[in-house]
């Protein structure tokens, strides 16, 4: 597999934190606003470019991208980002109870095509379309894909070694995780990184499918259009950050749902009795193993049990819980026959915790929700190595890596 160095357009020091934010598609509009008030070297500027309006503009239209464009070139011209020379970044980040470390690099397009990079989601097109546009105005890729590999004692070893020593950037975000690079500039180290993955048979997608899918678009629009086309132009590489999969923690990802589709309460609970064994739970209720679900109702939990009838382990998608749930309960019980598109659910991230899904039935008008167990490294890996896709909403990696550290220009 290859990994390619690049020249980083990055803040300089002194700038990092204030420059740093989460990815464009896990805040709001409101939010990102708001914070761009507070802090005028915010990235929210660049990469949710509604945010530079007053009135409702929409982030992909022409107006709202020109402006994006004009910000990114204010923070060269203004001497908050230099662009550095050839290089690779390990990228380090410590939460509360968990470390993990990645290269930053860029990773071919053509690899993604031939499925050497695997997936195990759909992108929806409308927001696909969004990033290829914001790709294509900007030619900059501004926020990096999340990539793993199956971990490796000699490369996570080495990955390590290059963790040590003076930092670039050092410092805390402001959900308490410690983010820390290293430059990698040592043309003996960059070898070495190349060479070590050119071992590795695949990478995988943990998160930024529609990042990775609209890198690759904008790539295959740019091929297109090349009269002198070589293969080595920037636009056929896409910003990411690999990890080694051991590193990697996922959360669950819960559900709620909006009614309970025409039933009573009781004959709902009647229902769901068919497939799942019920018992009320004097406690909130987190699930410790596979195929087991909490369920909050009318002030109260339930424990659910998935019946030995509903688990199919020969197959890696249907035994994953958020399809065991979603075939034998959310669709057929309360009618969510696509939860990619369906407003009657929306889904919480298992890092706010259960109390957010019990303030979604209390105070936000849901009817219903469940928690879920994590869906695991290996099971994501099973269902890519098979090129199968996920039920949506099937990980929740944390924590994030941040956009506004490094740009790749293409």
């Amino acid at each position: 597999m290859i990994v390619r160095p690049f020249r980083a357009l990055r803040p300089k020091k002194d700038f990092a934190a204030k420059v740093a934010v989460k990815p464009y598609d896990v805040i709001s509009s409101e939010e990102a606003k708001k914070i761009v008030q507070q802090n005028p070297y915010s990235f929210y500027k660049v990469t949710k470019p509604e945010v530079n309006f007053q009135e409702q503009v929409e982030s992909s239209s022409d107006e709202a991208l020109r402006v994006a464009k004009k910000n990114l070139q204010w923070f060269i011209d203004s001497g908050v980002f230099l662009q550095d020379r050839e290089s690779f970044y390990v990228y380090k980040q410590v939460a509360k109870d968990h470390t993990q470390i990645g290269l930053v690099a860029t990773f071919s397009v053509d690899e993604y095509l031939n499925g050497s990079i695997k997936k195990h989601e759909l992108t929806r097109k409308d927001k696909e379309e969004e990033r290829t546009k914001h790709i294509y105005h900007l030619r900059a890729q501004t926020g990096p894909v999340f990539l793993m590999y199956r971990s490796s004692e000699e490369i996570d070893g080495f990955m390590k070694s290059l963790a040590h020593g003076e930092p670039e950037y050092d410092f805390l975000d402001e959900d308490g995780v410690e983010q820390i690079v290293y430059l990698v500039q040592d043309a003996e180290k960059i070898e070495k990184l190349k060479n070590l993955f050119k071992r590795v048979n695949s990478f995988y997608i943990a998160d930024g499918h529609h990042r990775a899918a609209s890198a690759v678009r904008v790539a295959q629009l740019l091929r297109q259009e090349s009269v002198s086309y070589t293969g080595e132009e920037e636009y056929n590489f896409f910003l990411a950050v690999l990890f080694p999969h051991k590193d990697l923690r996922i959360y669950d990802y819960n559900r709620v749902v909006r009614d309970l589709n025409g039933l009573s309460e009781q004959e709902f609970l009647k229902t769901i009795s068919q497939s799942f064994e019920i018992e009320p739970s004097e406690y909130k209720y987190k699930p410790q193993a596979r195929h087991l679900f909490g369920m909050y109702l009318s002030r109260r939990w339930y424990t659910l049990k998935a019946k030995e009838n509903l688990i199919d382990e020969s197959d890696p998608v249907k035994a994953l819980d958020v399809s065991i749930l979603q075939d034998n309960l959310l669709k057929p019980i309360l009618g969510i026959a696509d939860p990619r598109t369906d407003k009657r659910i929306d889904f919480i991230g298992g890092i706010h915790g259960l109390e957010a899904l019990e303030e979604a039935v209390d105070k936000r008008g849901w009817a219903v929700a469940f928690s879920l167990y994590p869906t695991s490294i290996e099971e994501l890996m099973r269902v890519s190595d098979d090129g199968k896709i996920m039920p949506p909403k099937s990980t929740w990696f944390e924590p994030k890596l941040k956009s506004g550290l490094f740009v790749h220009l293409v």
